[in-house]
């Protein structure tokens, strides 16, 4: 929200309120409750007047005790009103942020990589956690609650006026300051607001940041200067809250003053009355009575306004935050707008050039291809664009040039969902859930049975492993596989890739971070899942992609050369040279 505008950007709150169409009958049930309570409540200094002027002086008993009755079945009555409001109306928050947090949440989920690279991770969190749920406190805590004191401020002065129209005006003489200074404290919770706004969102991607790279931290023995960082960030936090706890110390007595005024008001002028028989604005002690609780009615209500407002602010300023997410287009996912469903794995790049930014190429002029049951192998210097080649194939990004076919037909023109589900891609970072190993490797897919799982896992060479563990495959692995090393990660990874069961399978490195044994383990995996299958194979160490049907070199985004391993060897150029290097520096 831009200075200068709305306090409330109308807009936004439009947006929320749209999120109420599916629960109509809580939204009116939670209207007509607080219609209830805002009608309700000024009744009962009526009554305590009757009491004051006509119970009391009569000394009739049983006329006492009927007023008082009443009164205690008003009470009984608000009661039940702000229980069933209070229900109705969190109800109604609960189930809108739901709703908000799955479509935010589905959003987030088919952004392409691209967005990732450019939105810290901590900052997501935040919008999907605490941002939301700010948002539900716009119907439970503040506007419900608003339209509901604006009522009972408007009926409370319906009644003073009604009772005493002159003495009425004189009670409410401090109002037009309160409402100005009201607008002032607004518009400096606004202005607190945005900032802890920027403060929270600053502190959850540093802590986020630094929690999962802790063991870098220590590794270099940084805990200090970090610890600095974060003081820092951490006072500039406290400091942002601080503004809007100045903002409510100053606010509220001035309220409470104010509220005095009116009372001293009205006691000073009964005072008059009483001295000079003064009859302008004759009251009654019973109506004195009746004024003095009418006007606590009134400023705890204007009291409650401005933090409702605030909490209104509040819950208005992170719904934009959230819909700036739910609204982003440049980088949201890659539409999966196409028809084509099947492929048997045939691959073609044709004349591919792409660039994360303009002109910057990453890739340049890229042309191969991989028949049905092929394996394709690329090697090269890193930054020489294999991960990005892989990238494009999956449409994680989108080329500039060119065009890459599926069984002879443009990637663009498959479904997307399709045509992921027909690709397995194995990484050289394996990612687990925090979960069983059943569960990593199936992925909840109701059409993958334990006994696939079982039997995939025989198959690569991992049941006996798996089974040692404790639990065997109800083992929780911890976060992202923690607890398991790099090699037995990657066998994981590999089951799951075999039991869906894909017709093009990608390897991004599978083998470059684990040890001999594992390597092993994986070399033999790989050789049972790559069967029949087209695969390609990023490739860090040589040894791995010998037997490949085709072997690609990168230098700088080109190919530079390409064809079998004995082929590449007899031209003495760039395979040979890497594979010497890597020869020497490790023998096999």
């Amino acid at each position: 929200m831009a200075e200068g505008k709305n306090v409330i950007d109308l807009s936004v709150l439009k947006r929320i309120l749209s999120f109420t169409k599916s629960y109509r009958v809580w939204l009116y049930s939670s209207v007509l409750f607080i219609v209830l309570l805002a009608a309700s409540g000024p009744l009962r200094p009526m009554l305590v007047k009757m009491i004051v002027n006509d119970a009391l002086p009569a000394e009739d008993t049983k006329l006492m005790m009927t007023y008082a009755g009443i009164i205690l079945g008003l009470l009984l009555f608000e009661g039940f009103l702000q229980f069933a409001y209070s229900y109705s109306a969190n109800w109604l928050g609960q189930s809108i942020i739901r709703d908000i947090r799955v479509q935010l949440f589905r959003k987030v989920s088919n952004f392409n990589l691209k967005y990732f690279d450019q939105t810290p991770i901590g900052s997501l969190v935040t919008r999907m956690i605490s941002d939301v749920e700010a948002i539900s406190e716009v119907f439970s805590q503040s506007l419900l609650t608003i339209i509901g004191e604006l009522l009972k401020i408007i009926t409370v002065v319906g009644f003073m006026l009604w009772e005493n129209w002159r003495f009425a005006l004189l009670v409410l003489i401090p109002i037009p300051l309160l409402l100005w200074i009201t607008r002032i404290f607004a518009n400096a919770m606004k202005k607190a607001f945005q900032h802890e706004r920027l403060q929270v969102n600053r502190l959850g991607t540093f802590v986020q940041e630094h929690v999962i790279g802790m063991n870098i931290v220590q590794i270099f023995n940084r805990q200090e200067v970090e610890y600095s960082k974060f003081r820092e960030i951490n006072k500039e936090h406290l400091k942002a809250h601080i503004n809007a706890v100045w903002a409510f110390s100053i606010f509220f007595p001035t309220v409470e003053l104010l509220s005095s005024l009116s009372t001293a008001i009205l006691i000073v002028w009964a005072v008059l009355q009483a001295t000079w028989a003064y009859e302008l604005a004759e009251i009654t002690i019973g109506q004195m009575f009746a004024f003095i609780l009418w006007i606590n009615m009134l400023y705890r209500p204007i009291r409650q306004l401005a933090d409702r407002f605030n909490t209104l602010q509040r819950g208005v300023v992170r719904a934009e935050r959230v819909f700036q997410v739910i609204d982003e287009e440049e980088t949201a996912t890659i539409e999966s707008n196409g028809t084509e469903k099947k492929f048997s794995g045939e691959v073609s790049f044709d004349k591919i050039w792409f660039a994360y930014k303009e002109e910057q190429w990453v890739l340049k002029d890229i042309s191969f291809s991989a028949e049905r049951g092929q394996s394709v192998a690329i090697v090269g210097a890193t930054g020489s664009g294999k991960t990005s080649l892989i990238s494009l194939l999956l449409r994680f990004y989108e080329y500039q040039k060119g065009d890459i076919l599926m069984d002879g037909k443009s990637l663009q023109s498959y479904d997307l969902d399709e045509l992921r589900t027909g690709i397995g891609l194995v990484l050289q970072d394996v990612f687990l859930f925090s979960d069983s190993i059943l569960n990593n490797i199936t992925l909840k897919n109701p059409n993958i049975d334990f006994e696939q799982v079982q039997k995939a896992s025989k198959i690569i060479g991992a049941h006996d492993f798996i089974e040692n563990l404790p639990g065997g495959y109800s083992f929780n692995v911890g976060e992202r596989g923690g607890v398991l090393s790099a090699g037995q990660r990657q066998i994981i990874a590999f089951i799951r890739v075999y039991v869906h069961n894909p017709k093009l399978l990608i390897l991004d490195e599978a083998t470059s971070s684990v040890d001999t044994l594992s390597e092993e383990m994986i070399q033999y995996a790989t050789k049972q899942i790559t069967q029949e299958r087209t695969s390609i194979i990023i490739a860090h160490r040589l040894s791995t992609i010998k037997n490949a049907d085709k072997i690609l070199v990168l230098d700088k985004g080109q190919i530079v050369e390409q064809g079998s391993h004995n082929e590449l060897l007899e031209k003495d150029g760039a395979y040979k040279k890497l594979y010497d290097f890597q020869y020497s520096q490790d023998p096999i």
